[in-house]
């Protein structure tokens, strides 16, 4: 009775997040996605005015109810004197029957309304620093080794997608909110790997359970994606994200 009590309380807390997001937050619910909105949020630099190298993280709310649970990110990288940007990011439709779910766009705004939802600056660097990440985001983006297959829970997934690339570019510093959900899946196989933000590590279960130590993420435990940041007293709650939220 003791461990049905509190294999209840943990669904409880797990779920929380994503039915007060539903109950309380701004999802649309509604619109079918090819009638949602999808212009410039103003975030991006202009390409006509930021001649400089530019690499941006994004992140939105999914689409329709899944975005109770999580974000979509993608990872924007602009060359010194380029008029655009390229865009990478995991779409998961596109990994059925065995497909490339990763895509690849050139675009003029990469800070554009996900399907109606308001994305959130992850990361934004420029000049030299930035230009000297892009050759290694390609090729991690080149790299990565899910492009054929998608779960949204707990991964592979467009989160493990980006964490992925930034743990092979730690000089991206990302470190991700806990909305995004299947960043700390590793693969079946492998159990260690350092934190997204490159200044860490993190030990791993099939992103199922885990615990990262690192500067910027601090010490957090993970279970079903439910965490705790020790160093903050933050809880770590699917849909909600973290509790308090950090100053900035």
């Amino acid at each position: 009775m003791r461990w049905a009590l509190a294999f209840l309380c943990l669904l409880a807390l797990l779920m929380l997040g994503p039915l007060g997001v539903l109950a309380f937050g701004n999802l649309d619910l509604n619109t079918p996605w090819h009638m949602t909105r999808r212009e410039s949020t103003g975030q991006a630099h202009d390409p006509s005015v930021e001649r400089g190298a530019v690499v941006q993280v994004y992140g939105a709310r999914i689409v329709r109810w899944r975005g109770a649970f999580g974000i979509h990110p993608w990872i924007a990288v602009k060359r010194a004197g380029a008029e655009r940007y390229t865009t990478y990011d995991i779409v998961g439709w596109r990994a059925r029957r065995g497909g490339d779910a990763m895509v690849s766009n050139e675009v003029e705004a990469p800070d554009m309304l996900w399907y109606g939802a308001h994305p959130q600056l992850l990361a934004d660097h420029r000049g030299p620093q930035a230009e000297a990440m892009i050759d290694a985001i390609e090729s991690a983006v080149a790299a990565y080794p899910w492009r054929g297959s998608y779960r949204l829970w707990p991964g592979p997934n467009s989160n493990t997608f980006v964490a992925w690339v930034a743990r092979q570019v730690p000089a991206l510093r990302l470190d991700l909110p806990p909305t995004a959900i299947g960043k700390d899946y590793l693969g079946l196989t492998t159990f260690s790997a350092p934190a997204p933000s490159g200044t860490g590590w993190q030990l791993s279960l099939a992103g199922l359970a885990g615990v990262t130590v690192a500067r910027d993420e601090g010490l957090e435990l993970n279970l079903l994606g439910l965490g705790f940041d020790v160093d903050d007293r933050a809880l770590r709650l699917p849909g909600f994200g973290r509790l308090p939220e950090r100053a900035r």
